[in-house]
């Protein structure tokens, strides 16, 4: 139970930072082309990042299972964004009634939007798990210690 609440929990997190980076991008047709519009284009770009950073959470946990961040490849992590940001778009296409040729112009977007953000996701992920401590708990073995020093560590000498 307490796993799968951590997982929620994560994906509501990656979730909101894509929602974030989104509502940034979506302010930038404002700001530099001065587009003035009725619909609120960032909140809009907002709910989409959230939507697809949950999404994105949720096939990663089913293909990439119990893998670290550090086990991760960085083109891997862009390529399950982008599946993730085609299948926003399919379903997104579908809910609004889009045709095919609507839904072939969105989907590239959609997928490169997604690959940059899990991409994003993937770096943040491992600059924080840097700068974390090790565990005092952990065994000598995940620290990275060599044969010699795991030796001298526990006594056994030279």
């Amino acid at each position: 139970m307490r796993n799968m609440l951590r997982r929620i929990r994560g994906a509501i997190g990656m979730g909101f930072t894509w929602a974030a980076a989104c509502f940034v991008v979506g302010t930038v047709p404002r700001w530099v082309f001065g587009v003035n519009t009725d619909v609120p284009i960032p909140l809009i770009f907002g709910v989409f990042g959230l939507i697809a950073g949950i999404t994105f959470s949720g096939l990663l946990a089913l293909t990439q299972g119990r893998r670290r961040f550090d086990e991760m490849s960085l083109p891997r992590f862009a390529g399950w964004g982008a599946m993730g940001g085609l299948l926003l778009s399919a379903l997104w296409a579908k809910a609004v009634g889009l045709g095919w040729g609507d839904l072939l112009a969105v989907a590239p977007t959609f997928a490169l939007a997604s690959a940059i953000c899990a991409s994003g996701s993937l770096a943040l992920a491992r600059r924080a798990e840097r700068r974390e401590l090790p565990d005092i708990r952990e065994d000598t073995a995940d620290l990275g210690l060599t044969d010699q020093e795991k030796r001298e560590l526990l006594g056994g000498g030279k």
